[in-house]
């Protein structure tokens, strides 16, 4: 085949001599596929004609070299001619360049694949990995939860091997390069007419092996033990609430850093109060008298006691509220509120004197003493027509 120098660089790529830049690289991609090495192997045509294909985007995809070719033609390269065998500098980094990252195949996809096949991309890469997070539950009391408190916890996870202080490595042992990638943490596999740089399956990219690992944790740097710490519960929390503790889950895999600890608070049911938000709720029972003629009566708070007035012909069921006998906002937004709600107890076993007096209260009792009765009465009156 004739070479390169004779002929026109712009006829070779079959582009016009006013082609943009984007054209020439579109040209050549094309022309390059089809001419590759890999792709026509034994065919030596196809070699030569990759060969004038890729010298002649060489010099029209650089301004310079492009501007001096307009000039003089290929004789402006003649000095350099000679510097390879064929006459052009090496292909390779040429088919690189066009289908590398933003190339024909766009990044992401095959633009890291010709880098690996072609020798720009790979390396070594670290072992460390990050230590999974943990998940620790914890019950506690309803006092506990809205007060605050201190627990202990334990709970297995791994820790750095005591061993082998997390190298993973067997004593008077070492790391050498791996024999399988000699060191450098990649292997090539021939896929079609590519050749594709894949990580290394022995060293598993670091492009180290272990003579000896350690016995203890097997040569991973890390073993199962039993972990105890003191955590402290904020006040105010409620049932289901998550407390991360950054660090304390398990550690990473060759020195790498510690994940994170979860523990999720479980509450038990109080006998008393029930929590909603960060208020308090409790039934309080009241005697009919008290509900009738009004007093005072001594509620049970979670911290201390307070005095409840009930005003004379409390009805069952009213609520009353004790402001800030609630529960501290675990994020510092004020206390809630404590809310009673009576409920009148009706008087059983009643004796014959004690019966007596209220069948007389009864009897004395004039339609305004019980209006809600009252009223009852007569919207039932009206929905049965009148009768």
């Amino acid at each position: 085949m004739t070479s390169a120098r004779d002929h026109d660089y712009y006829e070779i790529l079959g582009v016009a001599k006013g082609a943009s830049t984007e054209e020439i690289k579109k040209a050549y991609r094309k022309l390059a596929l089809k001419y590759h090495p890999d792709r026509n192997a034994g065919d030596r045509a196809a070699e030569e004609k990759f060969k004038e294909v890729s010298k002649a985007y060489e010099v029209l995809s650089d301004p310079e070299k492009r501007a001096a070719y307009d000039r003089y033609g290929p004789a402006a390269f003649e000095a350099q001619a000679g510097a390879t065998a064929a006459g052009f500098h090496d292909p390779f980094e040429i088919f690189r360049e066009v289908f590398g990252g933003s190339g024909l195949f766009g990044e992401g996809l095959f633009g890291s694949l010709f880098e690996e096949a072609f020798g720009s991309g790979g390396g070594k890469r670290s072992r460390q990995e990050r230590g999974a997070d943990l998940r620790c539950d914890l019950e506690i009391d309803f006092e506990e939860a809205v007060l605050g408190c201190e627990k202990q916890i334990a709970f297995p996870k791994l820790e750095v091997c005591s061993a082998c202080e997390g190298t993973g490595v067997a004593p008077g042992s070492a790391r050498k390069a791996c024999p399988t990638c000699r060191g450098q943490g990649q292997v090539r596999v021939t896929r079609g007419f590519l050749t594709v740089a894949q990580t290394c399956p022995r060293c598993h990219g670091t492009g180290a092996v272990v003579e000896r690992p350690c016995t203890a944790c097997r040569g991973e740097g890390r073993m199962k033990q039993t972990a105890e710490m003191t955590i402290k519960i904020p006040a105010g929390i409620d049932d289901g609430y998550r407390l991360r503790l950054a660090g304390c889950g398990e550690r990473g895999a060759f020195g790498g850093p510690a994940g994170d600890l979860y523990v999720v608070v479980h509450v038990r049911k109080h006998e008393i109060f029930e929590r909603q938000g960060n208020d308090l709720y409790c039934e309080m029972p009241i005697s009919f008298v008290q509900a009738a003629l009004g007093g005072e009566v001594t509620v049970p708070c979670l911290v201390g006691k307070a005095t409840l007035k009930i005003p004379p012909g409390t009805q069952s069921g009213q609520i009353f509220r004790l402001r800030g006998r609630g529960v501290a906002d675990v994020h510092g937004r004020g206390i809630g509120d404590l809310l009673v709600r009576v409920v009148i107890e009706v008087p059983t076993h009643l004796n014959a004197e004690q019966r007596a007096k209220l069948e007389a209260f009864a009897a004395s009792c004039a339609p305004g003493t019980h209006p809600q009765h009252q009223g009852f009465l007569e919207r039932a009156k009206r929905f049965f027509g009148g009768e």
